[in-house]
């Protein structure tokens, strides 16, 4: 594999670990939103 080819996959590879921290942090922004909304309307966090 020539420098160039890794430096491409290297590339590749830090745009989709990019990616993946976005939409992880963003999964956690929306569950942190809904239990705040939940807290905040009195609703149980787990039904039983």
């Amino acid at each position: 594999m020539t420098p160039e080819e890794e430096e491409l996959i290297r590339a590749r590879q830090k745009s989709r670990a990019r990616i993946m921290a976005v939409l992880l942090i963003a999964f956690v922004a929306l569950v942190f939103a809904i239990s705040i909304v939940k807290i905040q309307a009195g609703m149980p966090l787990r039904s039983q």
